[in-house]
C-alpha cells in the first residue's frame, strides 16, 4: 500500500545535492520493491519481511535549493536531472554524481523519463553489446521504457535496427526509427532463421536457448529485464553458455554515472534521443502510476509531476 503523508523537508548529505522535484517516473524497480516477489527480489533490494526503502522513485528532475559542503557541480537554481532515492516527493536529495544539467530545451517530465531507462538503454548496448555501426540489432521489448530509448539509441550508432513488439506499438517503433518490426502476436522472431550481431532484450520472455539460436555466430544477447525465469536463467546459464562457443549471453544491471548522464544530456538537447511518455499522473496519484505500470501495457515511461 501507499500512502501520501506529509515529512520532514530532507537535508542534504555532504555529497548530495537538495532537488526540488518537478517530475519524477516510474520504473519497474519501484512496484517489485513493493511486492517483494519473488523472493530473489527481497534478497537483491533488501528487506525480507518488509522493504528497507519505505519511499519509493529512482528518477527525477527539478531545480537545486541547496547543496552539501563537498558538492561543487550545481547551485541553487539549476535545474537537473538525474537518479537518486524516495523521488516521488516534493523534495529528493541524491548524489551529487548521480546528477546532470537538464538541457534548457528539454521539459521536466521529458528529463525525468531518462536516467534509469536510457542508461539501461545505452549501457546494455554499448558496453556489454559492444554495438558497432552496420550491426545489426534486435530490440525484444522495444516499446517500454528501455526498448524505446534502446531503438534510438543503437540508431544513433548506425546499426540497423529491428523492433519486437505487439500490434499496437508498431508505428511507434517505425516512428522510432526501427528499419524493421516484428509483431510478436503473428510472428516468432526465434523461428525466422534472421539472425542478429546484438540481441538487447528489454522485456525478456522466452527461453534463453531460443535467443542463443537468433544470434550470429559472434552475437551477444543481453538481458536487461523481463520476467524472473529468464532473469535467472540468465544469471545461472549466460556464464557457462558463454564458455561453449562464441555466442555470448549476460545479464546485467545499469549503473547510474556522471558521464553518461552527461552524454545522455547531449541527446536530448539535439533530439537525437525523445521521451515516449504514456501517461502522466500528479503526485498524490503515485499508486495509479506504479498499478498502470505493472499491468505490462505502457507505452515508454510512466511520470509524475509535481506541481511548484
Amino acid at each position: 500500500m501507499l500512502r501520501l503523508i506529509d515529512v520532514a523537508k530532507p537535508a542534504p548529505g555532504d555529497d548530495d545535492v537538495l532537488v526540488r522535484v518537478r517530475a519524477a517516473s516510474v520504473n519497474p524497480l519501484d512496484w517489485r520493491l513493493m511486492r517483494g516477489k519473488p523472493w530473489l527480489t527481497r534478497l537483491m533490494i533488501g528487506g525480507l519481511l518488509k522493504p528497507k526503502i519505505t519511499r519509493p522513485g529512482a528518477d527525477v528532475a527539478g531545480v537545486v535549493e541547496a547543496v552539501g559542503r563537498h558538492a561543487t557541480r550545481f547551485r541553487p537554481g539549476d535545474e537537473v536531472f538525474g537518479a537518486g532515492r524516495g523521488t516521488f516527493a516534493e523534495y529528493a536529495c541524491p548524489r551529487e554524481d548521480r546528477l546532470a544539467l537538464k538541457p534548457a530545451n528539454t521539459p521536466f517530465e521529458d528529463a525525468a523519463a531518462v536516467p534509469v531507462a536510457a542508461i539501461t538503454a545505452l549501457q546494455g548496448l554499448r558496453d556489454r553489446g559492444r554495438i558497432q555501426r552496420g550491426h545489426h540489432v534486435l530490440v525484444d521489448g522495444a516499446s517500454g521504457g528501455v526498448g524505446t530509448f534502446a531503438i534510438q539509441i543503437a540508431r544513433s550508432f548506425g546499426a540497423e535496427v529491428t523492433a519486437v513488439c505487439s500490434t499496437r506499438h508498431v508505428d511507434t517503433a517505425r516512428t522510432l526509427g526501427a528499419g524493421h518490426v516484428i509483431n510478436y502476436t503473428r510472428e516468432d522472431f526465434t523461428q525466422s532463421g534472421q539472425r542478429y550481431d546484438l540481441i538487447l532484450a528489454a522485456n525478456a520472455h522466452r527461453s534463453i536457448s531460443a535467443y542463443r539460436r537468433a544470434l550470429a555466430p559472434h552475437g551477444i544477447y543481453v538481458i536487461a529485464g523481463g520476467g524472473w525465469p529468464q532473469l535467472i536463467q540468465g544469471m545461472a546459464l549466460g556464464p557457462l553458455l558463454s564458455r561453449l562457443g562464441r555466442k555470448k549471453l549476460t545479464f546485467f544491471m545499469a549503473r547510474i554515472d556522471k558521464a553518461d548522464l552527461e552524454l545522455l544530456a547531449g541527446m536530448l538537447a539535439a533530439r537525437t534521443i525523445v521521451p515516449v511518455i504514456d501517461r502522466r499522473y500528479p503526485l498524490c496519484e503515485a499508486a495509479d502510476a506504479i498499478r498502470y505500470l505493472e499491468e505490462g501495457h505502457a507505452r515508454g515511461k510512466v511520470v509524475l509531476t509535481v506541481e511548484p
